[in-house]
């Protein structure tokens, strides 16, 4: 085999061992997306014994979402939780973090595109990088970081 063949060979077989490791993680993330719940929401009690005679604990009132959300989201822990499976090894050709050269024309395309992007989906990348449970907020932040690390 020739020097160039065995390059083709070992650079196909180490792109496909790095599919191979980055497809648990995406799939990970859109079974916990598929959830959509917290733990504490999974094994809250469905309903309350009630004793005849006993006074009933009024329920909690639950915080309107958008109330409960803080206004400043942290984009860094939401990308190392969602993105960085691809965008921290460019799997897929994900735009690595930081890299400058591939980030310049996506960020020139402005925010509102890349957040578009982010939302929906984009090529191969799924929508909200397979993490339906973010909220705008995260993902916004999540944009935000990527956009500042690629400046």
């Amino acid at each position: 085999m020739s020097q160039p063949e065995l390059f083709r060979t070992k650079s196909f077989l180490g792109g496909s061992l790095a599919a191979l490791m980055v497809a648990p993680l995406l799939l990970a993330g859109v079974a916990s997306a598929e959830q959509g719940q917290t733990v504490e929401d999974r094994i809250a009690p469905v309903g309350q014994v009630r004793v005849e005679g006993q006074a009933v604990a009024p329920e909690p009132v639950a915080e309107a979402p958008a109330a409960a959300e803080s206004a400043s989201v942290d984009g860094k822990a939401v990308y190392d939780r969602v993105c960085f499976a691809c965008h921290g090894t460019g799997a897929a050709g994900a735009p690595k973090l930081g890299d400058k050269a591939a980030w310049a024309p996506r960020i020139a395309q402005g925010k509102a595109t890349l957040l578009q992007h982010a939302t929906n989906g984009f090529n191969v990348m799924p929508p909200k990088g397979g993490n339906m449970s973010l909220s705008d907020n995260e993902l916004e932040a999540a944009v935000e970081y990527l956009m500042a690390q690629g400046q």
